[in-house]
């Protein structure tokens, strides 16, 4: 079996396609590189139809192109010659070495400056004339020249990677360094919130036991002021402590990440615990086989679905709580819904300031999803929609 040839290179047809038509121009004028009448004139457009195919080659197939090209341009010295043909070789040897492998680009412009300086030699040493020189003019400017430019390039382009790959690890280094001063941060915040919020709750403990243990009408009043303006201040310090926080780690998990497999022990764990609310909870996972979610994905669907089963829990009205995952099975975005019944719940209601709703919608917004939640008719209805593409990975 042939090994399979890759196709061209789109620039490497019109060079050969530009060439050719030159080289065929250049000699239906009568323009050819020597008088040698060996053959006859349209021997020259052998070679020249020859070196022309090869530049489809140049970049996929370089040594071989070099090859068949140096046979030739050597077979091109027996007819009238085409100046095309020979700048044809100058550009196989020009990409051998810049598409070649490392050793041939290393070889090849130090064995075509010796052959430059040999034929030099031999053609003054045979000669005898200043005109021989013309020789290894000739010779340098064929071979060397072009493989010296091809390494110069190579030497450039390797250069470049090299950076690209230095300016990475100094990209990570500096994620690493972010990383660590994040960590180093909310330690820095633990101290402090120890250290203010611990003070104040130790106050409230001391001036709690006080008015516990006198009897005495003025100091409960005084233990109490006290109580009361050292929880107002802890409180304050706690919901300042706790938005830096919000904002330093949004995007980031201080703990094990959670995943989608994790939900059936979650609605377990909800169904046990509102039994005796009357309420009762079904999972219907319905994602079709496809590539893996990414971990923001599963993560975010997962604490929605867990918010939303916590409302549930708080709000609900008797009846089933539904869980839906949804994704077609070539991939997709996927599809989180919760129905919750909505009505009027017997017994007290525990109280709620709308944060859970506010975090599932940030959640969703991080990846470029949507998400709504509301009433309707007697369900209260959760719907988020993530896509699982390069946003999310990237999150």
């Amino acid at each position: 079996m042939l090994p399979k040839i890759p196709p061209p290179h789109r620039d490497d047809v019109l060079l050969a396609v530009a060439s050719v038509f030159a080289g065929v121009l250049l000699w239906s004028l009568g323009v050819h590189g020597n008088n040698r009448q060996l053959l006859p004139a349209w021997a020259a457009l052998v070679p020249l139809a020859v070196l022309g195919s090869l530049e489809l080659v140049r970049r996929t197939m370089p040594r071989l192109a070099l090859a068949v090209g140096t046979a030739g341009l050597i077979a091109d010295q027996f007819t009238v010659g085409s100046i095309a043909t020979v700048l044809i070789f100058t550009d196989l040897m020009y990409a051998a070495v810049v598409y070649g492998k490392p050793a041939m680009a290393r070889r090849l412009p130090v064995s075509t400056g010796l052959i430059t300086l040999v034929t030099t030699i031999a053609a003054l040493a045979w000669l005898r004339t200043p005109q021989a020189l013309l020789i290894g003019v000739i010779t340098g400017i064929v071979s060397f020249a072009p493989a010296l430019t091809g390494a110069t390039l190579r030497n450039h382009r390797e250069a470049a990677e090299a950076a690209r790959l230095r300016a990475e690890q100094t990209a990570l280094l500096a994620e690493m360094d972010r990383t660590q001063a994040v960590a180093a941060e909310r330690a820095r915040m633990a101290r402090e919130l120890h250290d203010m919020v611990a003070n104040h709750l130790s106050a409230i403990a001391i001036h709690s036991t006080a008015a516990l243990s006198i009897d005495s009408p003025a100091v409960s009043r005084d233990a109490l002021g006290v109580i009361r303006e050292n929880s107002v201040q802890g409180l304050a310090e706690m919901r300042r402590l706790i938005g830096l926080l919000r904002e330093a780690g949004s995007g980031q998990e201080a703990v094990a990440v959670p995943s989608l497999d994790g939900l059936e022990a979650l609605v377990a764990r909800a169904r046990t615990n509102g039994a005796a609310s009357g309420l009762d909870f079904v999972l219907l996972d319905a994602r079709g086989d496809g590539p893996p979610l990414p971990a923001p994905v599963e993560l975010a669907a997962y604490r929605i679905v867990q918010e939303s089963l916590t409302n549930a829990l708080k709000h609900a009205a008797p009846g089933t709580v539904t869980v839906r995952l949804a994704r077609e099975p070539g991939g997709g975005p996927l599809t989180v819904g919760v129905d919750s019944p909505y009505g009027d719940r017997p017994g007290p209601r525990a109280p709620g300031a709308g944060a859970g709703l506010i975090g599932m919608s940030e959640r969703t917004e991080l990846l470029d999803g949507t998400f709504t939640a509301g009433p309707a008719g007697t369900v209260w209805q959760v719907r988020a929609s993530l896509p699982a593409g390069e946003k999310a990975v990237r999150e």
